[in-house]
């Protein structure tokens, strides 16, 4: 299938993305000499570029597929918040499913990069699970979206605590009763948080640390499979897909 053919099964889907939204924030500029306060780079800020970041990333690759992504997570209600809905909105992605809470931070990753290097990332983040009032907003959205009409949904877990046990288990079950495909990008804390689901897509290292086996596919593939198979007969999925 070429790859016109494959973009054109995602025209018009409408696909709700949930989980751990943030926004990658570069600081750019150039460095021309070393700080006389400590032995570190000076730069000279050229630029500051704002992108959409983790489960925001897959909604803009759907869109970029032809498919309408619909966001739905918890954000804070704060001013990196208030930045990250305005680049949803100039990227043309719905928010209809998007909580934001007073009592949580909107995780934001900063790089500052001179003469383009890196030099340090800064982490803003929270990443304790949401609570029990969050969880409930969050389950009503998602309610509210599928009531409109969704095909399909992708759960994309960064361990950041919009995913709880509770979170999944409802929405899964809410998917399973209307007959809608689910698909997971699976993080370990959850790994098996997700059973029943359509499809489970870890990689290779997450595979083995959730099943805590060894696998070495070029001198025994049947390892893979075996994995696999104790996979599937733990999680119930219909579905294993595995990247390196």
């Amino acid at each position: 299938m070429d790859i016109n053919a494959l973009y054109k099964q995602f025209e018009g889907l409408r696909i709700a993305v949930v989980g751990d939204v943030m926004m990658d924030a570069y600081l750019i500029g150039k460095v021309t000499r070393i700080s006389p306060e400590a032995p570190v780079p000076i730069v000279n800020l050229v630029k500051e570029d704002d992108r959409l970041g983790g489960a925001a990333n897959v909604a803009m690759n759907l869109q970029a597929m032809g498919a309408v992504p619909i966001m739905c997570s918890v954000i804070g209600n704060d001013k990196d918040g208030k930045t990250m809905l305005s680049l949803f909105e100039d990227a043309g992605v719905a928010t209809d499913g998007l909580v934001r809470s007073s009592d949580r931070i909107t995780t934001v990753k900063t790089r500052v990069l001179g003469n383009n290097q890196q030099l340090v990332r800064i982490d803003s983040e929270q990443t304790d699970l949401i609570t029990a009032e969050e969880e409930d907003l969050l389950i009503e959205a998602f309610q509210s979206l599928l009531n409109s009409g969704v095909d399909a949904v992708i759960f994309e877990d960064y361990n950041k605590g919009v995913l709880t046990p509770r979170v999944i288990r409802t929405l899964i079950d809410i998917c399973q009763n209307k007959g809608i495909p689910t698909t997971v990008d699976p993080k370990r804390d959850h790994f098996f948080d997700y059973k029943g689901v359509t499809l489970f897509k870890p990689n290779l290292k997450e595979l083995m640390e959730g099943l805590d086996v060894s696998i070495d596919f070029a001198k025994n593939p049947a390892s893979l499979h075996a994995a696999v198979e104790m996979l599937e007969q733990r999680l119930g999925n219909q579905i294993s897909f595995i990247t390196l």
